[in-house]
């Protein structure tokens, strides 16, 4: 396998070459150069939006000041024919009216907070609630919302961005100031890694993630249910009606959440599973059989029968929110100019556990003064 993806992605890195010397390329080939910056777009408040290109290894990606998004993230197929697998727009104002997190940088906290609130050290913190009564992806101007200050890197064989954000303390109710650095990497081998750090001057939680929605045959080009997916879990943490995890690791084995051997997403998404009902699909943190690790381990394995691409995901996390694409209802509509539907695109969020704070029994998200929060996730790609 690791032959034919190393023949396909060198094939592909050649084809990317070839066309930027005639002049219908990237600006970043696939051949590891410092990234190029360019204008995308002006903020209302007249903030400039910028867009780094990079290529590495015969992945391509581009990735935006705004929300630290991926806007595009080109993958060549078992032919090496390149196509766009992330969703997301082609302007800045559609991402500033957006709901959905194409492709963003999550922050102070990825996934839900019960009620938007939480008690540390014996004070109660009210944050931003924008999920109904829940508090969703740091808030209503969470991360995702933020330009971020981007410097580009080459190291050695390997390509990046380095992107760096301080929130104030009391920003979207969270204490504490939290210098955060985002580090993107494409890697030789055409793989993209995301380091995440951060420090307080009070204590906080934090809990950083990115919000790529995955469509391996490319966006645009349809539902992901015959996409095969495995996860290294034989638990998930059911919900009640707001999407808040019960406090219950439930068992996979004999129900629609097991994903402990490949299947397609597809097969058991219309069962009338009450979590599946209550949820319109899957939209559930799945907890790791490894837990918390020192290094990435394998979790995840998503491919398409179709293209024959393949993604892998190695994370520290003890858990992966599995999005199904449940709220995608038609009306948004992609670079590719066509529409987003119910199952056209999937997320695969490593992370703590949503609620962590308000759950003693789930791993710890609290970070402290003198402390330094990292954690790493790997996607590698094949064919």
């Amino acid at each position: 396998m690791e032959l034919n993806r190393r023949t396909v992605i060198a094939g592909a890195a050649a084809a990317g070459l070839a066309a930027t010397a005639l002049g219908t390329g990237t600006a970043a080939a696939a051949s590891g150069r410092k990234p190029v910056k360019e204008y995308f777009g002006t903020l209302a408040d007249g903030t400039r939006v910028h867009r780094w290109s990079l290529a590495n290894g015969g992945t391509r990606m581009k990735v935006l000041s705004y929300g630290g998004i991926i806007q595009s993230l080109e993958i060549p197929d078992r032919h090496g024919r390149y196509a766009n697998v992330s969703l997301g727009y082609d302007n800045l104002a559609a991402y500033v009216a957006g709901t959905t997190f194409f492709g963003a940088t999550i922050g102070r906290y990825g996934n839900r907070i019960a009620k938007g609130r939480f008690t540390l050290d014996g004070t109660t913190y009210q944050l931003s609630v924008n999920d109904g009564v829940n508090s969703l992806h740091g808030g209503k101007q969470g991360f995702n919302t933020k330009v971020w200050g981007i410097e580009p890197f080459v190291s050695g064989s390997d390509v990046g961005l380095h992107l760096h954000y301080t929130s104030a303390d009391g920003e979207m109710g969270y204490p504490g100031t939290l210098r955060t650095k985002v580090t993107f990497t494409l890697t030789r081998h055409g793989d993209w890694r995301i380091d995440y750090e951060a420090t307080t001057d009070k204590p906080t939680v934090v809990n950083l993630t990115n919000h790529t929605y995955y469509n391996l045959a490319g966006e645009g080009s349809g539902s992901i249910y015959d996409h095969e997916l495995w996860l290294a879990a034989g638990r998930f943490t059911p919900t009640d009606a707001g999407l808040i995890p019960t406090g219950e690791q439930a068992k996979v084995k004999g129900t629609p959440f097991d994903f402990t051997r490949p299947k397609p997403i597809g097969r058991d998404i219309r069962i009338g599973h009450p979590q599946l009902v209550t949820a319109k699909g899957y939209d559930h943190n799945f907890v790791l059989d490894k837990g918390v690790t020192a290094r990435p381990e394998h979790v995840v394995t998503l491919r398409d029968p179709g293209s024959g691409r393949t993604l892998k995901i190695l994370t520290d996390q003890p858990g992966v929110q599995f999005y199904s694409g449940n709220f995608l209802d038609g009306t948004l509509v992609g670079p590719s100019g066509h529409t987003y539907r119910q199952g056209d695109g999937l997320a695969l969020e490593t992370q703590h556990f949503p609620d962590s704070p308000n759950e003693p029994a789930f791993p710890s998200t609290v970070l402290r003064p003198g402390q330094t929060y990292r954690t790493t996730t790997i996607h590698t790609f094949s064919a």
